[in-house]
């Protein structure tokens, strides 16, 4: 364990919290938490979890902007269920950037874990992208994601890192509860 993973892990877990409680303030920390973690992650030679952490702030920075000004008249965007032909290509996506990312890093990095460090690098791609646009379903390839990473870490000991995403696990079982009580909440509000 070193600094860059401890720091990675209070980071990560206040951006998860947030997030979860649907604060803006989940993205600048999820910011910081991406600069940690891309060096954690290099360090280690999950390289496409590294290089993941850049795209990450990428969409941080159109999540920060989508949540705050990308709902109605501008305001705050809700949070919203996926529509089922979005849910679709997404999973076509997800499921293409996993062979693409496995075949480049086979044939081009020295990585021990290539399929882990694809399909999880895919699917984070996936729900960061969902996180974004405050979509409930989100929590779930979250969840999904973070099991895969538990196993990944602790295979590369970065033991911290792997209770962090332990923990992320029940983070996500809550944001899902918040969000749906929200969605269900503004759904009561509105004229049939």
């Amino acid at each position: 364990m070193n600094w860059t993973e401890v720091l990675g892990f209070v980071t990560g877990a206040a951006c998860v919290w947030l997030a979860a409680r649907q604060h803006v303030l989940n993205w600048p920390i999820g910011i910081l938490n991406n600069v940690f973690f891309l060096i954690l992650f290099w360090r280690a030679g999950l390289y496409a979890d590294s290089l993941l952490q850049l795209v990450y702030a990428a969409i941080a920075i159109y999540g920060w902007w989508k949540w705050a000004r990308g709902g109605p008249a501008g305001g705050a965007l809700p949070a919203s269920r996926t529509p089922p032909r979005m849910a679709m290509i997404l999973t076509v996506l997800t499921v293409v950037a996993t062979v693409a990312l496995y075949a480049i890093l086979r044939r081009f990095t020295t990585s021990t874990v290539p399929a882990g460090d694809a399909i999880t690098t895919a699917m984070s791609l996936t729900a960061q992208f969902m996180l974004g646009r405050k979509l409930v379903e989100n929590w779930f390839v979250w969840i999904a994601a973070d099991v895969i990473y538990v196993a990944l870490y602790c295979y590369k000991d970065l033991y911290l890192t792997a209770l962090l995403y332990a923990i992320f696990i029940g983070m996500c079982v809550a944001g899902y509860r918040h969000w749906q009580r929200s969605i269900a909440g503004r759904l009561a509000l509105e004229p049939a």
